[in-house]
C-alpha cells in the first residue's frame, strides 16, 4: 500500500478510537452511578438500623431498670414476710404454751378407774431419791444443728456419767458398728468417718434406745425376747446381760416402731422406758441397777404411747415427747415424776423448735443439762433452761 493510502486511513482510525473512548467513559459513569446509589442505600439502611438498635437499647435499659425496681420491691416484701412469719411463730409458741393440746388418751370409765387404782397403789410405793436433785425443765434455751450424718434414724451421745469428750454415733436402727469420735470438733468438721474409731459389737443392736454410761454401753439385742447387753467400751467385752422381765413387749413409742426399750440416764442413775401388751396404751418405767442390770422398781405411767416419738428422764421425772404422723412440732406433753414431788399440772409444756421431721433418738446429759437429738439424719443439741420443782 502506498503512503498516500495510509494518510487517508488515519482520520478514520482516530474517529473510531474516539467513539470507543466515549462508550467506555459512559460505561464507567453508569457503574459509578450504580455504586453511588448502592452506597446511598447502605448508608440509609445503616442509619435506620443504628436508630432501631439505639431505640432497642433504650427500651432494654428501661426494662432492666424496671426489673431492678421490682426485684428490690420483692426483696423488701420477702423480708417483711419473714419478719411477719417470725412474729407469727412467736405468737403461735405463746398460744401453744397458754393452750396446750390435749393428751392423746381415750377417756373412758375403765381407764379412769385403772388410773385411780394405779395412783392409789403408787402412794404406797414411795421412791427413795438417791440425790437432792429437784430441778425440772422450764424451756428450751437454745438449739444447735451440728451436721447431717448417716441414716434418717439413729442416735448420737456422750458418756452420761463420765467426763470423756468422746462422741458415740449409732447409725441406723439395726447395726453392729459404733463410730467413736475423739471430740466434738472431729465429729463436726469431718463429713467422712476417717477420723472415727470403730467398735464392732458382738451382737447387733435393735432400735435407738442405747446408752453410754460410766464407760459401758447398754444396748438392746433382740433374740426372741429383748435382752439388755452391758458392754465394756475399754476392753471390748460383754460384762453382763439380762433378759428384760416384761412379757409381750411392744414398741414403746407410737412414732418410733423400731424401739422397744429405751435405756436412759439422769442424776438418779439408770432407767428403762418400755411398753407391754398388758397395758399397751401407756408407757412403763423401771429403775435399773447399772451394775447388775436388776430392776429395782417399776411404774405404770399415765403417758400414752400414741404419737410419742421419744422420752428421757430428768431428776427422776419421765418426760415424753410427742409429735404427729405428719411430722410437725415436737413437744413434751406428759411428765411423770416417780418421787411425787412434781405435780403434772405444774410441769412446763416444752416445745422443741420445728426442724426436719421427728426425733428418732434423744439422750439427756445430766452433767451438761442438754439433749443430744437425731432428727431425720441431722444431729442437734438442745440446751435447756431449768427450774425448781414445786413440792406437792
Amino acid at each position: 500500500m502506498g503512503p498516500w493510502r495510509c494518510l487517508l486511513l488515519l482520520p478514520l482510525l482516530a474517529t473510531a478510537l474516539r467513539a470507543q473512548q466515549q462508550q467506555f467513559m459512559e460505561y464507567v459513569e453508569r457503574r459509578l452511578t450504580l455504586l453511588e446509589e448502592r452506597i446511598s442505600q447502605w448508608h440509609d439502611q445503616s442509619s435506620r438500623y443504628s436508630t432501631e438498635l439505639r431505640d432497642f437499647k433504650n427500651q432494654v435499659l428501661g426494662m432492666l431498670e424496671t426489673a431492678e425496681k421490682e426485684r428490690e420491691a420483692m426483696r423488701s416484701e420477702a423480708e417483711n414476710a419473714a419478719v411477719r412469719v417470725d412474729r407469727l411463730e412467736r405468737e403461735v409458741d405463746y398460744l401453744e404454751t397458754q393452750n396446750p393440746a390435749p393428751p392423746c388418751v381415750e377417756v373412758d370409765e375403765t381407764l379412769m378407774e385403772k388410773q385411780a387404782a394405779t395412783a392409789k397403789q403408787r402412794k404406797n410405793e414411795k421412791y427413795t431419791k438417791l440425790t437432792d436433785c429437784s430441778d425440772t425443765i422450764a424451756s428450751i434455751r437454745a438449739m444447735k444443728i451440728l451436721k447431717r450424718f448417716g441414716s434418717t434414724s439413729g442416735l448420737w451421745t456422750k458418756d452420761a456419767a463420765g467426763n470423756s469428750e468422746k462422741i458415740y454415733v449409732f447409725d441406723g436402727t439395726a447395726n453392729d458398728t459404733v463410730y467413736v469420735f475423739p471430740r466434738m470438733r472431729e465429729f463436726t468438721l469431718f463429713s467422712a468417718t476417717r477420723k472415727a474409731a470403730r467398735i464392732k459389737l458382738p451382737y447387733p443392736w435393735v432400735g435407738t434406745g442405747h446408752l453410754v454410761y460410766n464407760g459401758h454401753l447398754y444396748y438392746i439385742r433382740q433374740q426372741g425376747s429383748f435382752q439388755v447387753i452391758k458392754f465394756n467400751l475399754a476392753n471390748k467385752t460383754v460384762v453382763d446381760s439380762s433378759v428384760f422381765p416384761a412379757e409381750e413387749q411392744i414398741p414403746v413409742f407410737g412414732l418410733s416402731p423400731f424401739t422397744y426399750i429405751e435405756v436412759a440416764a439422769d442424776e438418779e442413775g439408770l432407767w428403762a422406758i418400755y411398753a407391754t401388751k398388758e397395758d399397751e396404751k401407756n408407757i412403763c418405767l423401771a429403775k435399773l441397777d447399772p451394775t447388775s442390770l436388776d430392776i429395782e422398781q417399776m411404774w405404770d405411767t399415765p403417758c400414752p404411747r400414741e404419737n410419742a416419738e421419744g422420752a428421757f428422764v430428768v431428776c427422776g421425772a419421765l418426760h415424753v415427747v410427742y409429735n404427729t404422723r405428719l411430722p410437725s412440732r415436737s413437744r413434751v406433753q406428759c411428765v411423770f415424776d416417780v418421787s411425787g414431788t412434781l405435780a403434772p399440772e405444774d410441769a412446763s409444756l416444752v416445745y422443741f423448735p420445728k426442724r426436719y421431721g421427728s426425733h428418732s433418738g434423744m439422750k439427756y446429759s445430766p452433767q451438761e443439762r442438754q439433749i443430744y437429738a437425731w432428727d431425720d439424719g441431722y444431729q442437734i443439741i438442745y440446751r435447756m433452761e431449768m427450774k425448781k420443782k414445786l413440792e406437792v
